[in-house]
């Protein structure tokens, strides 16, 4: 702030002390408006995440579960995390904030993507994220939000490094995400990778059985054998029909 003029230094001090918001929001928000003061209050309450969040609460929280030694949220601060949320680290509520997070990894937040992400929630405290969770839970309610966060889920899940997501862990999500879609497959599906895949799942793979549990009912009625299928799907399909778990209409 010492580049500054004492008339502009004056006004990012008002705008602080009017706002609560942090010496980098004022000067975002006077830079976006010409250094004009009304105009800088306009744009600052019409960035609600922004406007409903105080920079500082953030930066306490952010330091309540940051490794000591490392500028990151880790497994240990991100259980502290949950607990504080009262929330299990399975919920899916999780899975849900680490979206709104852009969270590249599982069980680990950066500092932007802690701070981002309650800034885009529009929260600064943990009592205020607690209130908000049955409506973050009912986003995956949403077809276009499920859809996002299902396809969020395939990096976020993997392994550092690794192209593919492991089975066990792909799983594990799979039966996450469709126990709230309430796919009645889904169980027969993970037997199915179990017993005759037995391997990583790929990208494709993942984001295909999206496509067919929304596009093919469960009895398969509009099923089509020529459809352009993976052959994991494909190979489903006819598990399906040799268990006489659901019998195909010729």
């Amino acid at each position: 702030m010492h580049k500054l003029g004492r008339g502009s230094r004056d006004k990012v001090q008002q705008f602080m002390t009017i706002t609560g918001a942090s010496e980098k929001v004022a000067l975002q928000a006077l830079k976006a408006s010409d250094w004009h003061l009304e105009g800088a209050f306009d744009f600052f309450y019409s960035q609600p995440q922004i406007s409903l969040t105080n920079s500082r609460h953030l930066e306490d929280l952010y330091n309540r579960y940051k490794e000591p030694d490392v500028d990151m949220i880790m497994v240990e601060g991100v259980s502290l995390f949950c607990t504080d949320l009262q929330v299990d680290p399975q919920d899916i509520v999780m899975l849900v904030i680490s979206w709104h997070m852009k969270a590249a990894t599982m069980c680990e937040f950066t500092h932007q993507e802690f701070i981002g992400g309650l800034q885009s929630i529009g929260v600064d405290s943990i009592e205020k994220l607690r209130e908000k969770l049955p409506s973050l839970r009912a986003e995956i309610k949403d077809d276009h939000k499920f859809r996002e966060i299902y396809n969020f889920a395939f990096a976020w899940a993997r392994e550092k490094g690794q192209k593919s997501l492991a089975l066990e862990t792909a799983l594990g999500m799979w039966q996450l995400l469709f126990a709230e879609r309430h796919w009645p497959l889904i169980d027969h599906w993970c037997q199915f990778l179990q017993v005759r895949h037995n391997k990583a799942i790929s990208r494709d793979t993942w984001s295909q059985l999206l496509e067919f549990v929304k596009t093919i009912d469960p009895q398969l009625s509009n099923y089509d054998e020529e459809g352009a299928w993976p052959y994991l799907i494909d190979e489903f399909v006819e598990y399906l029909t040799e268990n006489g778990f659901v019998q195909l209409r010729k």
